[in-house]
C-alpha cells in the first residue's frame, strides 16, 4: 500500500503536467496569430518574423532587438516604416523572448506594452503572457498578481485559455476552491475538452471533496475522442481513480476503472501493474496473471515490466505453483543482472561525455523520436530509462539551455572565421591599392593646381561681369586682335620718329581717326558681346559644374580606397576579443550545464540500478525459497506414491 500511496501522490502532483504541455504545444500558433500583421510594411520585422515562424528565435530577436533600436534612435520616427507595426514589434519581441526562454527580458518586454498606451485587448493579452512567464517559471504567487490585473475586454484567441491558466494558478496556490469555480465555467469549451474536466477533478480532491472528485475523473476516463491528447488525459484520469480506489482498499472498483486505460497508450503500463494488484489484493492471483503476463513481454527496462517480473512468480508461488515460480524467478534474476550491466556501461558513457556528445547530433534534431533513435547510436547511454527523466520539465529546460549554448558556441565559431575572412579581404585590397595610390595622387595635385587656377580665372570673371552690370567697361569685352591694335597705336603715339624724319601732317589725325574706328567699334557691339559673355559664362559654369561632380567623386572614390583597408584593425582586434571572451564564457556555461545534464542522468540511472539491485535481492530470497518448496513438494508427492 505504501508504494501505491507513493505513485497516487505522484500522479495527484503531476495533474497538470498535459495541460501544460498542450499549452506549450500551441506557442507557435499564438504567435502566428498575435505577431503577424494583415499588411507588412516594414521588411525587417517581416524578416524577425520570418526567423520566428522557424523557431530560429535567436536570429528573430537579435534582429528585432537591432530594428527596434534603430527606430528608437531616429529624430523623426513617425517617417520610419516601422511605425506602423510598433505596437506588434515590441509585443512580438517579448514573445520570442519568452521562446527563447528569455523569461527576465521577455518579463520587461511585456511589461512595458502593459504600461504604455494600448488598446485594451491587447494589454489583458500581455498580462496573460507575464502571468503565464510566471507560472512557468515556478512562481504562481506573482503570477496570481499578475492575472487579477486582467479587467475589460479579452481578445477572442484567449478567451478559453486565459481561465484555464488562471484555475492552474489558484491550483498552485492553494486556492482550490476558486479553481473549481473557474473550472466550472470552462466545462463547455471544446478546445479543452479532457482538460478541464481533470483538473477539477483533482482540485475538488484536493478541497476534501472526495466523491465530486472521483466523479469527475470518472467522467474525464470515458470520455469519447478520437484527439490524441483527450485520449491521454483519459488514460491519465483512469490511471489516477484506480491507484486512488487500490489505495482506499477498493480493489473492484480500481480494476473495472484501469480496465479503461488503453493497452497502447503511455499509462499502459502502470494501468496493467495497478489491475494485477487489484486481483492480488482479492487473493485472484489466477486472474492477477493475466495483466501481469501482458505485461512481461514488454520492453524490461519499463519500472513497470521489472515489478510485474516479480510479481508473476509470487502469483504463481501463491498458487503453489512453486516450480514455476522458480523458473520466472530465474529469468528476472538473468534480466535484472543483464539490465544492471547495461545501466553500468550507461553510467560510464555518460561519464566520458559520450551523451552530451550525442545530444548535439545534427540528425537527431530532424527527428521527432529523437530520444528513442539517441539508443540505436554507439557508445550511447540506455535511453528507454531516461524517457521519464527527459521528458521532465526540468531536464528538458536544462537539455534546452545547454542546445542553444551549443548553437551560440557554434556561431562564435562561424563569426571567429568571418573575422579572418575579413582579414584576407581587407589585405588583398591593401596589396592592390598601395602601389597605385602614390602614382595617382602625385597625378591629382597637379590637376588639381590646375584646376584651383582656372577656378580662380572664372570667378574674377564673374566679378567682373557682375561689375559691369551696374558700371559698364567697354574696353573689359574687347578681343585679342582689338587689344593688340590699341597697344601698337598707343605705341606709335609714344615714340618719336628716328634720325629727324617728319611725319606727314595729317599722320596723327589718322591715327587718331584709327584710334576712334577701334573704340566705335567696342563700344557700339558692347551690348551683344556683353550678352555673348554671360552665354558664355553659363557654359563656363557648366562646364566647372561637370568638372567638380568628377572631382568630389573622384575625391570619394579616393577615400573609398583607402577606408575599404584603413581602419579596421583595431574594430576587428575589439570584436575578436569580445568572440573570444564570449567563448570562453560559453564554454564555461556549457561544461556546467552539460555537467548538470549528466548528473541528472547518472543519478536517474543510478537510481533504477539501485532498484534493480533490490529487485535482485529478492528474487535470490525468493529464488530459493520457491526451489525449497517445490523440492519438498517433490518429495511428498514421491513419499505419497
Amino acid at each position: 500500500m505504501i508504494r501505491l500511496l507513493i505513485l497516487l501522490v505522484f500522479l495527484l502532483f503531476t495533474s497538470s503536467s498535459l495541460s501544460a504541455k498542450a499549452s506549450a504545444a500551441n506557442d507557435r500558433n499564438e504567435l502566428a496569430s498575435t505577431t503577424t500583421p494583415k499588411t507588412l510594411k516594414d521588411l525587417y520585422f517581416g524578416e524577425a518574423l520570418y526567423y520566428a515562424f522557424q523557431g530560429d528565435w535567436f536570429n528573430s530577436i537579435s534582429r528585432l532587438d537591432t530594428e527596434l533600436a534603430q527606430f528608437h534612435d531616429l529624430d523623426e520616427p513617425e517617417l520610419d516604416s516601422l511605425y506602423f507595426h510598433l505596437n506588434q514589434a515590441e509585443f512580438a519581441v517579448g514573445d520570442f523572448e519568452l521562446a527563447y526562454r528569455m523569461h527576465q527580458r521577455a518579463g520587461r518586454a511585456i511589461t512595458a506594452v502593459i504600461e504604455g498606451n494600448v488598446e485594451e485587448t491587447v494589454r489583458n493579452e500581455a498580462i496573460f503572457r507575464l502571468a503565464r512567464i510566471y507560472f512557468q517559471k515556478d512562481q504562481p504567487e506573482n503570477a496570481l498578481h499578475a492575472v487579477e490585473r486582467i479587467r475589460g475586454a479579452v481578445p477572442e484567441r484567449i478567451r478559453d485559455d486565459l481561465p484555464f491558466l488562471q484555475a492552474q494558478i489558484y491550483l498552485a496556490n492553494g486556492r482550490f476552491a476558486d479553481a473549481t469555480r473557474v473550472l466550472k465555467d470552462l466545462e463547455s469549451a471544446k478546445s479543452l475538452e479532457g482538460f478541464v474536466s481533470y483538473n477539477l477533478g483533482i482540485a475538488l480532491l484536493r478541497d476534501g471533496k472526495e466523491q465530486d472528485g472521483r466523479q469527475y475523473l470518472d467522467r474525464t476516463g470515458q470520455l469519447a475522442s478520437n484527439t490524441p491528447a483527450t485520449l491521454a488525459i483519459r488514460d491519465k484520469s483512469n490511471l489516477v481513480l484506480g491507484y486512488k480506489l487500490l489505495e482506499e482498499n477498493n480493489p473492484e472498483g480500481a480494476r473495472q476503472v484501469l480496465d479503461r486505460v488503453r493497452l497502447n497508450g503511455p499509462f499502459s503500463s502502470r494501468a496493467l501493474l495497478g489491475a494485477g494488484w487489484a486481483d492480488a489484493s482479492r487473493e485472484r492471483f489466477d486472474r492477477a496473471l493475466v495483466p501481469w503476463s501482458l505485461l512481461i513481454q514488454r520492453e524490461v527496462s519499463d519500472p513497470a515490466v521489472q515489478e510485474a517480473m516479480m510479481a508473476v512468480p509470487h502469483a504463481y508461488a501463491q498458487l503453489s505453483v512453486h516450480s514455476r515460480a522458480a523458473l520466472l524467478y530465474g529469468s528476472a534474476l538473468e534480466a535484472f543482472g543483464t539490465e544492471v550491466d547495461k545501466l553500468g556501461a550507461s553510467i560510464k558513457s555518460i561519464r566520458e561525455g559520450h551523451f552530451l556528445q550525442a545530444l548535439v547530433r545534427e540528425e537527431l534534431k530532424q527527428d521527432a523520436n529523437w530520444v528513442v533513435k539517441l539508443r540505436t547510436l554507439p557508445e550511447t547511454p540506455e535511453t528507454y530509462y531516461l524517457l521519464d527523466l527527459m521528458a521532465s520539465h526540468d531536464f528538458q529546460e536544462s537539455l534546452k539551455n545547454y542546445l542553444d549554448l551549443e548553437e551560440l558556441r557554434k556561431k562564435l565559431v562561424t563569426w571567429a572565421g568571418d573575422l579572418d575572412a575579413f582579414d584576407e579581404i581587407i589585405g588583398r585590397r591593401r596589396a592592390y591599392y598601395q602601389p597605385l595610390l602614390p602614382e595617382i595622387d602625385r597625378e591629382f595635385r597637379r590637376l588639381d593646381a590646375q584646376m584651383r587656377l582656372r577656378l580662380e580665372q572664372r570667378d574674377r570673371i564673374e566679378q567682373r561681369l557682375k561689375g559691369m552690370l551696374v558700371v559698364p567697361r567697354p574696353d573689359y569685352l574687347a578681343t585679342a586682335e582689338e587689344r593688340i591694335l590699341r597697344e601698337q597705336i598707343t605705341q606709335i603715339l609714344r615714340t618719336p620718329f628716328a634720325g629727324g624724319i617728319v611725319p606727314p601732317p595729317d599722320f596723327e589725325a589718322r591715327i587718331r581717326r584709327l584710334q576712334g574706328v577701334l573704340d566705335w567699334n567696342i563700344y557700339t557691339e558692347y551690348d551683344r558681346r556683353f550678352t555673348d559673355a554671360h552665354k558664355n559664362l553659363r557654359e563656363l559654369n557648366h562646364v566647372v559644374g561637370l568638372l567638380q561632380r568628377q572631382y568630389i567623386s573622384f575625391v570619394r572614390t579616393r577615400q573609398a580606397a583607402t577606408q575599404s583597408y584603413e581602419g579596421y584593425d583595431d574594430e576587428i582586434r575589439r570584436q575578436r576579443q569580445l568572440i573570444q571572451a564570449a567563448g570562453e564564457k560559453v564554454r564555461e556555461l556549457m561544461a556546467r550545464q552539460g555537467h548538470m545534464l549528466e548528473m541528472m542522468a547518472v543519478n536517474e540511472l543510478t537510481r533504477r540500478r539501485q532498484r534493480l539491485e533490490e529487485f535482485q535481492v529478492k528474487a535470490r530470497f525468493a529464488l530459493a525459497d520457491s526451489y525449497d518448496r517445490a523440492t519438498r513438494a517433490e518429495s511428498q508427492k514421491k513419499v505419497s506414491q
